[in-house]
Parts: structure tokens; sequence; C-alpha cells
């Protein structure tokens, strides 16, 4: 008698919206309460070493909210005359596309491969190196103009003052921690300034690898640089200022440039271009580590482990769809920890990497869900399920002084009092 074959497994799929904090798991039409998702979130918020992780979904969230003309994203080929070498390159391409779960791939995986294969080209002496070389620099050049693109079309949109008054609410919700509490470290994968401009309208104050104002140099020095002030007349210690984050682009940025010696941040306009695009300093997504052992690279996924790796961390991606794997490992390397915690905010999941992720790690009790435009919409996030920070002081302080005020009313009825005691 055959035995009967073992059904295959079935992969994951996120396809309603759904909340998962805590104690509180809702999905489709279910209505959470937003009390108890601003309380787990809050809680989240204070951890002792918060980080978050944004990706191309933020950008393409402040876009939609600026009513933004959509830009043509990362598409581009790189196409030199040799017919048999581009046939080569962009199957090359598709395919680790693909064994990366990124269907078809896109202008980052094309650039990988050309970037990988044009030292061998050169090794060996072939003349195609030359042409190669030439098209690369001519797909970087399109792609910083994607980019600025992007950037510009956010200049421009109808609603451009709402979108910025969410986006500086996004960031805002977990820059403002205690002062006891470790730096909110800000990760992103994207090659634009988004997060720098929102920083900027919300009066950030960005610490980073870079050294110096005319020139700004990456240094590869890891000093615990922060901000402080002394109060008038005071003796004590300095205070922690507020409004600091630490933030590191892990795939480098549309301002930075490579000259003979150093790695120089150029500064730039938002939604203009550099002048040297050809140099433009890009890292294309990785599908391997050791695409990650490169300078400056090196640096930053370092920076991303130390920050991750900690007992008491948490960790709050928005808009990545974990299609990064060195990133992903660092994370999976974070959840060792039992007293780490992982949130993922996501608006879709088009390639499945999310659902997987997630179905991975969700029994271990420390990775969160917010899915679907209904919790992931900036909009949603924004106004309904983020905490408030800033007004959390003032809101205990009205509490205690609500509590006293009612104890008092049972010791001396009809006396008012006042912050000094009995008026």
């Amino acid at each position: 008698m055959a035995t009967p074959s073992a059904a295959a497994p079935v992969d994951p799929v996120l396809d309603v919206d759904q909340m998962s904090l805590g104690s509180i798991s809702v999905q489709g039409d279910d209505e959470p309460s937003e009390d108890q998702a601003q309380a787990f979130l809050s809680a989240l918020v204070q951890s002792e070493h918060l980080n978050l992780l944004v990706g191309a979904g933020l950008t393409s969230a402040v876009a939609h909210a600026a009513s933004a003309c959509p830009a043509a994203g990362m598409s581009g080929v790189i196409m030199t005359s040799d017919s048999a070498l581009d046939a080569s390159l962009e199957a090359a391409a598709k395919d680790s596309a693909r064994r990366a779960l990124r269907g078809d791939g896109n202008i980052e995986d094309r650039l990988r491969v050309a970037l990988t294969a044009l030292p061998g080209l050169r090794l060996l002496g072939d003349s195609r190196a030359d042409l190669l070389d030439s098209a690369t620099a001519e797909a970087l050049e399109t792609l910083a103009r994607q980019i600025a693109d992007t950037e510009k079309g956010i200049l421009a949109g109808a609603t451009l003052v709402r979108a910025r008054s969410l986006l500086t609410g996004f960031l805002r919700a977990f820059a403002v921690r205690v002062p006891t509490r470790d730096r909110l470290h800000v990760f992103t994968t994207n090659y634009d300034r988004v997060v720098e401009w929102g920083a900027e309208h919300s009066g950030l104050r960005i610490i980073d690898r870079f050294v110096g104002t005319l020139r700004p140099v990456f240094r590869s020095s890891r000093l615990e640089i922060d901000y402080h002030y002394s109060p008038p007349g005071s003796v004590k210690e300095p205070h922690h200022l507020d409004g600091v984050i630490r933030f590191t682009k892990l795939h480098g940025s549309l301002d930075w440039n490579s000259d003979a010696t150093d790695v120089v941040r150029t500064p730039t306009p938002f939604g203009s271009i550099p002048d040297k695009s050809a140099d433009l300093l890009i890292y294309p997504v990785a599908s391997k580590d050791r695409e990650t052992a490169e300078y400056p690279y090196s640096d930053l996924f370092r920076d991303l482990s130390a920050a991750l790796c900690r007992p008491n961390a948490a960790l709050v991606t928005y808009g990545y769809g974990f299609g990064d794997d060195h990133i992903n490992r660092a994370i999976r390397d974070m959840l060792t920890l039992p007293s780490t915690h992982l949130v993922i905010i996501a608006y879709g999941d088009p390639t499945g990497r999310i659902a997987r992720f997630h179905s991975e790690h969700r029994h271990t009790g420390q990775v969160s869900l917010l899915f679907g435009p209904r919790y992931a919409d900036l909009s949603a996030l924004v106004e309904r399920w983020l905490p408030w920070p800033a007004a959390e002081p003032l809101a205990r302080a009205q509490v205690e002084i609500m509590r006293a005020s009612d104890a008092w009313s049972r010791v001396a009825p009809g006396v008012p009092l006042t912050s000094g005691g009995v008026s």
C-alpha cells in the first residue's frame, strides 16, 4: 500500500489588516483599543535601547501624503554595445533577485551584478570592461536622477504641509526619550534624504559618522559623542539635550561621494542632484554578507549589529520589506536575546518576506505586528496608534494633581487646593 505523501508546506500570507501587540491581537474589521495599543507602544518607545529601521515604504508614504506624482522608481537597465554581455548580466541579475524573492529585480540588482563583474573583466584584460564601466556610470546617474525626482515630487506635492506634519510626528514619536535612556538610533536603507528633511523640520539634531561642516568626512572612529547643556546658574552635571538622534544610512546616500582618500558628504539641497553623480556612493542591495566587507559599509553594519544585539533593545521597522539578508541576519541575532523586541509596521507584503519572517519568530513572544492600511498608513499610524511621548510628563502631572485634589477635597471640603498648599 502506497504511503501518502506529506502535504507541501504552505507559505504564510499576510492579506488582511491585523495588529498583534502583546495581549492585543485583532484581524480584519475587529476594532482594537487605541489606549491599549498606545500604552504598549509607549512602553516600547521607552526601552533602554530603541532603534528605528525605515525602508522605501516611508518615502512612498510621505510622497503619497504629499499627493506627489509617482516617480520612476528603481527602474533602469545597464546597456553596453555588447549584446551578449548585456544578456549575461541581465540573466544574472534576474537569477539573483528571484533567489532573494525580489521578483525580476531592479536597477540595484543590475548594478550589483555589474559591479561584481567589472573587476573580473579588468583582471582578464577584457576590452568589454571599459564598456561596462561607462554603462555602470550612466546607470548610477540615472538612479541619482530618479532619487532626486522623488524628493522633488514631495516638495511639489499639493499637500506638502500635511506630509511634512505627518513625517515630523512620526519621527518625534520615537525620538522623545527620557534622559536615562539611550538615544534613538535611526537606520535606513534609502538613498534619499527624506529622514534628514523630516528631522530638520522637526528640530531634531543628527549624530552620524561624518565630521566637518564645509566638507563632512566619514570617520571610522566610533565615539559616543552627544549633546548636553548646562542650565543657567546650575552647578550640577550637564543635562541631556532633547531632540537628538543617531543616524546611519546602511546603503549610502544620494549626497555621498568618494574621492581619492575619503568618503565625503556633499551638501546638496533636498530635491537636487549632486554635481558628481557618477561618483555616487551607494550600496546596491546585497544577496550575500561578504559584500558588506567593503569600506565604509563594514563600519555601518557594525553599527547596526552593535545597536541591535544587546539586552533590552527594541527595534521598530517601518516600510522595510525584509529583502536584505545581511540586515535580517542582524535582526535574527537580536532575537536570540530574550529581553529584546521587534515591532514590524508594514502597509503591504508583495514578496511574502515579511510574512515568512513573522511566522518564523512570532511564537517567541518577541515580535509584534501592525499590518495593512488600517494600521500602517502613515496618517492612521501617527494620528491613531503612535504614542505622544512629549505630552506624557504633563499627563502624568495632571493625574497626580487630580489625585491630590480629590484626596484634599475629602479632607477639607470646600477649601481649594493650590500649588502652594491651602489658598
